[in-house]
């Protein structure tokens, strides 16, 4: 049999291949609508099923016809503004202005950050400043109101579509008030995914970046590098040199995710709930695809900045919804 040749995975796209800080990503890049409306939301990593759709898709081969679509299930809970940020464009980047808190807090925020212990005049709150250039809301996540078993909430910002007075107004309106998934996200959409990889441990330079197995009468090893480098390189190794250790556990972004659906948990909760994960208590989407991260991790998703034409601006009709326990 001819031995079936391809590159190895270590590409020096993402290098150094460091792992997160935090287990969920940060968002540095926003799309612009006029809408206004948060451009992102989260939620939880519940798992996989299948969908029978009808596929309405203007290029594809079963156009019209009823096919079957993988698709991950993603918890999302209510998210709540903490405060409201003002940053201003500078020669440096930009510039924090002014930051208003909400007068009330959820008491489980203090094992994020720690809390005041005075409460400020609720006449400070009414002082928004004029001069700045666009506005991001904090917000923090409910994990309470999940079957996770987690009480700690996650902490991050969210950008605001529209000008900037609606931006400001909007702004007002949601300070220290619940945002839920149906204001920023609409079926259909394409989405961005941001989250954290699942950790692999220390693995082998096989596993880790596709070095090809050594035939077996090799000298020492077959799961190994053949060479770490030349003799005159007085025991030096590159830096590019495949090596063993550390895998997983990066910052990654997907794009162009296709939004089937968002539903509420009565319509896809299975008696005994989910492998690994539990009851979904709150609302939920329905993305296309797998996507990144293992099963409870936060999941980030925002409006797509790279627009793929071959999906449709309208979600398909979904004719059947998997919920099925997999057998053994």
């Amino acid at each position: 049999m001819p031995q079936t040749r391809y590159p190895r995975r270590g590409t020096l796209q993402y290098w150094p291949r460091k792992r997160s800080k935090r287990a969920f990503a940060r968002v540095r890049a926003w799309s612009k609508t006029k809408e206004v409306r948060p451009l992102g939301f989260a939620g939880y990593k519940v798992g996989m099923t299948h969908l029978i759709i009808n596929d309405n898709r203007k290029t594809s081969t079963t156009k019209g016809m009823d096919i079957s679509c993988p698709v991950t299930i993603i918890e999302c809970p209510p998210l709540k503004t903490a405060s409201i940020k003002f940053y201003k464009n500078t020669i440096t980047g930009s510039k924090l202005v002014s930051e208003i808190a909400a007068e009330k807090l959820d008491k489980e925020l203090k094992r994020t950050i720690s809390l005041p212990k005075k409460k400020k005049d609720s006449k400070e709150h009414k002082n928004f400043p004029s001069d700045f250039d666009y506005i991001m809301l904090l917000v923090y996540t409910s994990p309470s109101l999940t079957g996770i078993g987690k009480k700690k909430p996650e902490m991050f910002e969210i950008a605001v579509g529209g000008s900037k007075e609606e931006q400001l107004n909007y702004a007002k309106e949601k300070l220290g008030n619940e945002i839920s998934v149906s204001e920023a996200l609409k079926e259909g959409q394409q989405l961005d995914i941001h989250a954290v990889s699942k950790g692999k441990g220390v693995q082998g330079p096989v596993k880790r970046f596709g070095v090809t197995l050594k035939h077996h009468k090799s000298e020492k090893g077959v799961r190994r590098v053949g060479s770490l480098g030349s003799w005159k390189g007085q025991g030096h190794t590159m830096w590019r040199q495949a090596k063993a250790g550390k895998m997983g556990y990066h910052t990654r972004t997907e794009y162009g995710k296709w939004l089937l659906k968002i539903g509420n948990a009565d319509e896809i909760n299975k008696k005994e709930g989910f492998e690994n994960y539990g009851v979904i208590k709150n609302n939920y989407v329905l993305v296309k695809g797998s996507v990144i991260g293992s099963k409870k991790r936060l999941i980030r998703l925002n409006d797509s900045i790279r627009h793929n034409k071959t999906i449709p601006k309208d979600a398909p009709t979904i004719q059947y919804i998997n919920i099925t326990q997999k057998s053994d």
